[in-house]
């Protein structure tokens, strides 16, 4: 830390004192603040949106199709190895993602957002529907889970560099006071993901029931992949670079400081990002692994836990599940409204002590079955859940400087959903073979809670306030101009 300077040497030289202070801490000037063009913001967010919605309809459609994919894929005669073959190559896909966001992050922060959404676009795209054209065990034996396991890997590459980038591209795109807001829609796509995913599956299994669906059905949903990959594509091509990005380029042009700033990023420097970052990417890692684990227990796994350890008809379970997802979006917005008015850690931290309290009343009203019980605790879950969705793909872009944005954040929360995310169905499964206790996943979500409380405790207040290292960013000419008034010194008399 600086040694402060002696008073009476500030007292002699307040001039030279003056300056200095000033050439650290240099007035805004209008040109160096962001005024975001409206329609430029929408048509970001819509293409990060639609791009995360696609990202989660093909995960969502491997969740909710786990114990079909097990009899198809894993056929041991044991339901229970079937599932947890099912979820483990579910996980499989989690694994790889921190060195598919080793890749893309720093890749973005070098080449720009939108070619890396892009090319992240049409892997996801390719492996999906590569994925529903596989033959099953019984046509070619081993070489069919070894092919389901490739193509899953494929789509986990791709996922690395897809929610850092997307989060990353609406927050340097939002004007500083409605970052929340539009930063809101990306898990807005999330959820319009799952529910496509669930409506799809549900839609299939009630029409051509459960033999067809291991058949052949199970491959609609899959190859629906293609043709959404792309219109998603389409749209984020359409796409300009964002605002904090160009100026980085700009900078790099006339200023050998900031080229040299730029250089760094662009090597992909990941020593640099955990040496220079670590207190951050910890803390980072933390939020998300919480979040992730609360996310996927009950968007991913708890149709399973209905159908495997309630008994209900996977059908049933899943009408369930769309109902309380079709609220949450209802709401999601309106979060992203309140975190913007009264900042991002009061919503996170109501989010995270909704699980740490409520866990556990709410499994045991599911584990009651009758339809308005279970429908009670999911919508417990749900919103509490809503309060970290809406909230998380603002607070999160917020943590990270904007040269390393794209690398930091893709490396931190990859790292964290690879550990914690998509392990939570196989986790959670095997916790229950292996105590017999169906309320493993209430004491699950309840200890990643507790992580997430202190570590939402531990971070700082980002909202209202201009991404670190990027200008204010305005709606409004007016607003630039008040920002500027509002350093001018008051006259004295």
């Amino acid at each position: 830390m600086a040694a402060k300077a002696d008073p009476a040497a500030i007292r002699r030289h307040r001039l030279l004192f003056r300056t200095i202070q000033r050439r650290k801490n240099p007035k805004l000037r209008r040109s160096d603040i962001t005024v975001t063009d409206q329609a430029a913001v929408k048509r970001a967010v819509k293409a990060a949106s639609l791009g995360n919605a696609m990202e989660w309809f093909d995960f969502g459609i491997y969740s909710y199709l786990a114990v079909t994919i097990g009899h198809v894929f894993f056929p041991s005669g044991n339901e229970t190895v079937q599932l947890l073959s099912a979820f483990a190559t579910f996980a499989v896909a989690f694994l790889i993602r921190p060195l598919g966001g080793m890749v893309f992050g720093p890749m973005g922060d070098r080449i720009g957002r939108k070619k890396v959404l892009a090319l992240t676009m049409i892997m996801m795209a390719v492996g999906t529907f590569a994925i529903g054209l596989i033959p099953s065990y019984a046509s070619i034996g081993f070489w069919a889970p070894v092919l389901l396991i490739l193509f899953r890997l494929v789509q986990g590459f791709s996922t690395g560099g897809e929610y850092g980038g997307a989060s990353t591209f609406i927050a340097e795109y939002a004007p500083d006071k409605r970052r929340g807001f539009f930063g809101s829609f990306l898990e807005f796509g999330t959820l319009a993901g799952y529910i496509g995913a669930a409506g799809l599956v549900t839609a299939l299994t009630a029409a051509l029931g459960t033999a067809t669906m291991e058949d052949w059905g199970w491959r609609v949903p899959f190859l629906v992949a293609g043709p959404l990959g792309l219109v998603g594509l389409y749209l984020r091509l359409k796409l300009d670079e964002t605002p904090a990005f160009q100026k980085l380029e700009n900078e790099s042009a006339t200023a050998s400081e900031a080229a040299d700033t730029v250089e760094t990023s662009a090597t992909g420097d990941l020593a640099k990002i955990f040496r220079d970052h670590w207190p951050t990417l910890i803390l980072c890692v933390a939020l998300v692994g919480a979040y992730n684990i609360a996310h996927y227990l009950l968007l991913s796994y708890m149709p399973t836990y209905l159908s495997d350890e309630l008994h209900y008809t996977e059908t049933h379970g899943l009408l369930i599940l769309l109902g309380t997802m079709v609220i949450l979006m209802l709401l999601i917005n309106q979060v992203g409204r309140l975190n913007d008015r009264f900042g991002r850690k009061p919503l996170l931290m109501t989010g995270m002590l909704g699980f740490l309290l409520l866990s556990v009343p709410a499994f045991l009203l599911v584990q009651r079955g009758s339809l308005v019980a279970v429908s009670a605790g999911m919508l417990m879950l749900g919103l509490s859940l809503v309060c970290l969705l809406g909230t998380m793909s603002a607070a999160l872009p917020a943590l990270f400087p904007t040269q390393v944005r794209y690398g930091s954040l893709s490396v931190g929360y990859n790292i964290s959903a690879s550990l914690f995310g998509g392990t939570t169905p196989l986790v959670v499964t095997a916790l229950i073979s292996a105590t017999g206790d169906d309320m493993m996943p209430a004491y699950y979500a309840m200890a990643a809670a507790l992580v997430g409380v202190i570590a939402v405790a531990c971070m700082k207040e980002t909202a209202r306030r201009p991404l670190a290292g990027s200008p204010p960013s305005v709606c409004t000419k007016e607003e630039a101009a008040e920002l500027v008034m509002a350093q001018a010194p008051e006259p004295k008399f």
